[in-house]
């Protein structure tokens, strides 16, 4: 993590909104913060950690975190921190949390919002886990990045357990607790395996013999088949010609019952030829020649109808001309006069502005008077609330004189709050104890139940495994014997005289063994394997539940020893902390003392806070008046213009009048001007209107009586011509009639309705003399093939009887030669999948040992501890390289057996002693090593160009040559891509910092951040 920038209100001692840009100081590579103790130094880093992870060192959830850490002199706490990830992505995160505008100690919960910036703009994302973002947990962040005051060697005094769960954490060593993952894989390889073996119980009566057995009956099966199928196609032959025969005697019968139907519709169908042929013949000559006719008779019935229509239509348009000539002729006088008529109206309009002027003026005049009172009334109130500012002022600085220091109270409470916690904690870890020795006596009753001795368990098992080991070498020895006689008494049953024996060769047998039979000893023998197995199983159970329960105690154990020596160092933690209560005026015993002083504060905050937004006010009430002072001079100079222009108006108004006079309207309202006005605009409006549109209706009309009187002269045209047409019609009529010797038309038409259709007709009368004489035609063929030919029914019966026989006995045997193929292909295919299926069975039973081994390795995390440990040595040999350097070579850092750190002393023959044993400088030495160690560790696990590390601490422990030392470690880490910050009052340091914030406080406005270079 890269910090870029941090912004902080309303925060502890930070008053004012202060912004500390990381640029030039992440660029030097190492800087500081200087300042006086209770300046806000340590705020700076609590606020990070608090705007990331909504958690703090110094207070948490249960300490009313909220309202503690909020500046009592603010209303709201603000904090904004831009910052690049791991993978060089920049995020913001911000908190603000407000205070309850009623109630002074109720401070409402943080708003937290988490931003990434994409192509310069801050995205809103869809949670707050600064987790995700960063790749570290609270915890592993204060050790890794930012490392608060009092948790600098936590590192080094964190137990076993805690220590593997934070190497876990932050090197992604859970991906080699894989002892979930193995027992999965046992679980499933177990029931693959129980699966393979039932599997396998199908294939019991599978066997290279039996496939043998069934080739052989196939061989004859198929012989039987084929003599079958020979016989049945010789039949087949025989009785297929009889069959055709017996059809053709069928067929000539069948068509000469047909031939005799079909004689009998001829005459029919040669009348019906004869009918069709005289209505083709009219249907051609006349159809067409009707319809023409038809045709234009109704042509001229419409066009008279139409002549008659247009007529009246032309008598219709010649009177609407006359009425709206006559209408123009009665306005037209009206009209021409329009001209004065609209000067009237402009007249009317400059009349009754005179008159709305001269009542505004009227107006005009009384608010004027109005507004001098009120401008007095206002100037009054000035010197009111002036007065009373200053009253307020300096009652306040009054109050203020009398004031606790808010720094005074926030340190007293700040001592309460830690030793409740301590108080607490000793609490609770004395709890925690008491349980883990509950559960020590739950094991321990747990295996006198199992009457399990711990010093001589495993003994125990041992001996019992060797027994039933023995017992069951024993058993299958048994076994084997009584197989090798079930194979002799297989051999000594197929040994037949002539056939070579398979373990002599020789062909003559003359004393055959004879073995009784053996199965019920063979059961018995598998029965007391099950059983010794079965027996193994159970102990091997027993064994691991004995082993699990005696290392869970071994483990709560070494626990209770860690957390005893916690319930100590809590202890003494308490005893110092009370040394350290130094204010006058409070009682460490007595919290009720420090929280009526509070209350009382509080208070008189309160009471300051209250008389100073009441000065506030006070100011704004002035400020308001002034304005309306200052608005209501506006208001009456504005009156003054107005009055003015109005009275100018009036007087250009009065010399544009053109037909009317002033004097005649001066008495009568604007209401009853502007009322004349509207009624003379209507009327003017109405006469142009009705003037253009009597004009306009002429202009239309006149264009249409001559289209009229046009169209009614071609439509007459058109008659005449029709008239023609029908009489040409007429004379091709009678023409036709006398050609086809018809008497009349209606003869004609008596025909025409008959309404055949032709191509229907014919195609009938086609298909008809087609099927006559294809039938003429066959019987023909037919009485020539069967001439010297004869069919006898007995014989035919006979022949497919015959035949029904032997399709029966070829069916029979195709179905018994392919039964006998399914099932010999079955048996080769379940052969096949059976050798499979063994080889399966083995790889199970080859994985399952290998499983069994893996969860031995894995079993209680016991591997991740492992791979901890090698990561907890290679943090060590990293460590000391500069460990070394900072104690001159006297002391370097180990692991022990038990996973603790220790400390080898080379000034003392090189002997391991406790890390307890370190002095304070020294003990800062060995953390600064360590952390230094675990951070490029994660920045290499990380794959990060750069990091970000910050101490708040430790310096003041140091002489002047380790200080020295240390500086100029911390200066060699610029090398290394590392951006260190350190907090500090040490003024040595700050001269020699290249870039530094300086924190500054001030009584009144709170703490301030200068850059320093």
């Amino acid at each position: 993590m890269i910090p870029v920038k941090l912004t902080i209100e309303g925060l502890y001692s930070y008053q004012e909104r202060q912004t500390i840009d990381f640029s030039e100081l992440t660029e030097a590579g190492l800087f500081g913060i200087f300042g006086n103790v209770g300046s806000g130094k340590s705020s700076i880093l609590e606020a990070i950690m608090y705007v990331l992870y909504g958690e703090t060192e110094r207070l948490n959830s249960k300490d009313k975190r909220a309202y503690n850490m909020m500046n009592l002199k603010s209303n709201l706490s603000y904090i904004e921190f831009d910052f690049y990830n791991f993978e060089q992505k920049l995020f913001r995160a911000t908190r603000e949390f407000k205070r309850n505008s009623k109630r002074f100690e109720d401070v409402k919960s943080p708003i937290v919002v988490f931003y990434e910036q994409k192509d310069n703009e801050w995205i809103p994302l869809n949670h707050s886990k600064a987790e995700e973002i960063i790749g570290l947990s609270y915890e592993n962040f204060k050790r890794t990045i930012i490392i608060p005051q009092g948790q600098f060697k936590e590192f080094i005094e964190l137990g076993a357990k805690d220590r593997t769960q934070m190497m876990k954490e932050i090197f992604g060593l859970h991906r080699y607790d894989l002892q979930d993952k193995v027992a999965a894989l046992n679980s499933q390889n177990l029931t693959n395996l129980n699966q393979l073996e039932g599997k396998l119980s199908g294939f019991e009566e599978v066997s290279e013999e039996r496939i043998k057995e069934f080739e052989g009956n196939l061989i004859e099966q198929t012989k039987v088949s084929t003599q079958v199928q020979e016989e049945y196609n010789q039949m087949n032959e025989s009785f297929q010609r009889l069959k055709a025969l017996k059809s053709d005697f069928e067929t000539l019968k069948q068509k000469k019952i047909e031939f005799e139907k079909v004689s009998i519709q001829k005459n029919e169908m040669d009348q019906r030829k004869v009918e069709i042929e005289r209505y083709e013949l009219i249907f051609n000559a006349f159809f067409q020649l009707l319809e023409n006719y038809k045709k234009v008779s109704n042509q001229i019935e419409e066009k008279s109808i139409s002549v008659e229509n247009q007529q009246k239509q032309l008598v219709l348009i010649e009177n609407q001309i006359k009425e709206i000539s006559n209408q123009i002729e009665a306005i037209k006088n009206d009209y021409e006069a329009l001209p004065t008529k609209r000067k009237e109206e402009t007249d009317l309009e400059l009349v009754a502005q005179i008159l709305t002027f001269s009542g505004e003026i009227e107006k005009l005049k009384e608010r004027t008077a109005k507004g001098l009172k009120e401008v007095e009334e206002v100037q009054k109130n000035e010197q009111k609330i002036e007065t009373s500012i200053k009253s307020s002022e300096k009652e306040v600085k009054t109050l203020t004189e009398s004031k606790i220091d808010a720094q005074t109270l926030m340190e007293v409470g700040n001592w309460f709050v830690q030793d409740q916690n301590l108080q607490q904690s000793i609490q609770k870890q004395q709890s925690k104890i008491d349980e883990q020795k509950q559960q020590i006596n739950v094991f321990k009753a747990q295996l006198k139940t199992e009457n399990i001795e711990i010093s001589s368990f495993e003994n125990w098992f041992n001996s019992e495994f060797e027994k039933l080991e023995l017992a069951k070498k024993s058993t299958e020895k048994q076994k084997n014997e009584l197989e090798v006689q079930q194979k002799l008494a297989h051999f000594a049953h197929n040994l037949h005289e002539g056939e070579s024996c398979p373990l002599c060769g020789a062909l003559e047998h003359p004393n055959i063994v004879e073995i009784d039979d053996i199965s019920t000893k063979f059961e018995v023998v598998n029965n007391e394997l099950n059983q010794i197995d079965e027996k193994l199983k159970s102990l091997q159970k027993k064994q691991n539940e004995v082993q699990k329960i005696v290392d869970q105690k071994q483990f709560v154990e070494k626990q209770i020893e860690q957390e005893n020596q916690v319930l100590n160092e809590l202890k003494i933690q308490q005893e110092n902390h009370l040394n350290l209560f130094v204010w006058k005026g409070f009682d460490s015993k007595n919290i009720e003392l420090f929280e009526e002083k509070k209350k009382v504060a509080i208070a008189l905050d309160k009471t300051i806070s209250d008389k100073t937004k009441e000065i506030e006010i006070f100011r704004e009430t002035l400020e308001k008046e002034r304005q309306s002072v200052e608005k209501y001079k506006n208001a009456l100079e504005k009156f003054r213009l107005e009055e003015t222009e109005k009275v100018s108006q009036i007087k250009q108004n009065q010399a544009n009048l053109k037909v009317l006079k002033f004097q005649n309207f001066q008495n009568q309202t604007t209401e009853s001007v502007l009322q004349n006005l509207n009624d003379l605009k209507l009327n003017n409006t109405k006469l142009e209107q009705n003037y253009i549109q009597f004009t306009e209706s002429l202009n239309q009309l006149n264009p249409k009586l001559a289209s009229q009187k046009t169209s009614i002269e071609l439509i007459e045209k058109q008659i005449i011509e029709l008239k023609e047409e029908l009489n040409i019609n007429q004379n091709q009529l009678e023409k036709a009639l006398e050609k086809y010797q018809i008497q009349n038309i209606e003869e004609v038409q008596l025909v025409l309705n008959q309404q055949f259709n032709i191509s229907e007709i014919r195609k009938e009368l086609e298909d008809f003399r087609i099927l006559f004489e294809t039938l003429k035609s066959s019987i023909h063929e037919l009485e020539q093939k069967l001439a010297e030919v004869s069919f006898d029914e007995t014989i035919y019966k006979t022949q497919e009887e015959k035949l029904i026989f032997v399709t029966n006995q070829l069916k029979e045997a195709t179905e018994t030669v392919t039964k006998t193929k399914t099932e010999i292909e079955r048996l080769n295919k379940s052969f096949a999948e059976k050798k499979d299926l063994l080889i399966e069975l083995e790889k199970l039973k080859k994985r399952a040992t290998n499983l069994q081994t893996m969860r031995n390795l894995f079993n209680s995390a016991g591997f991740v501890q492992y791979v901890s440990s090698i990561y907890l040595k290679q943090l060590c040999d990293n460590a000391n390289v500069r460990f070394h350097r900072m104690t001159r070579n006297q002391l370097s850092l180990q692991m022990n057996d038990n996973n603790d750190f220790e400390i080898i002393d080379y000034l003392n023959e090189g002997r391991s002693r406790s890390v307890k044993t370190l002095s304070g400088g020294q003990c800062f030495q060995v953390s600064l090593s360590l952390a230094l160690a675990l951070a490029e560790s994660v920045q290499t696990n990380a794959k990060s160009d750069k990091n970000f590390f910050f101490i708040d601490e430790g310096f003041g422990t140091q002489d002047t040559d380790a200080v020295n030392i240390v500086f100029e470690t911390l200066m060699s880490l610029q090398k290394e891509n590392r951006i260190v910050g350190i907090i500090s009052h040490v003024d040595e340091l700050k001269d020699r910092i290249p870039v530094a914030l300086q924190i500054t406080k001030d009584e009144e406005k709170g703490s301030f951040i200068e850059v320093i270079s």
